[in-house]
């Protein structure tokens, strides 16, 4: 009785053995599909020294600086505009207080 169990045990394992590593290469190919179309391309051919990045990197986060330091237009027609960070933390506070 035992010998009659251990070939179903063991198609069995084989069975569930594939279906996990089918499972897992078609994870595998959603992750990549999902991913691929959202890389952002690097300019030129992709391939950067380290100087290169770091230009990139202080221009960056000059961008970023200007934009939470100065007043500007986020979109004229609407009339949103943008505020400096500070500025927007004191209105914040004082109706708060209200």
């Amino acid at each position: 009785m035992s010998n009659a169990s251990a070939p179903a045990s063991n198609s069995s394992f084989t069975a569930t053995l594939l279906a996990a590593v089918g499972a897992f290469a078609i994870f595998l190919l959603i992750m990549l599909v999902a991913y691929l179309p959202n890389k952002v391309p690097l300019p030129g051919d992709g391939v950067r020294t380290p100087e290169q990045r770091k230009a990139a990197l202080d221009e960056l986060r000059g961008k970023d600086k200007t934009t939470a330091t100065t007043y500007g237009w986020v979109d004229k027609d609407a009339g949103v505009v943008r505020i400096p960070i500070a500025q927007a933390k004191e209105l914040f506070l004082q109706e708060q207080s209200k």
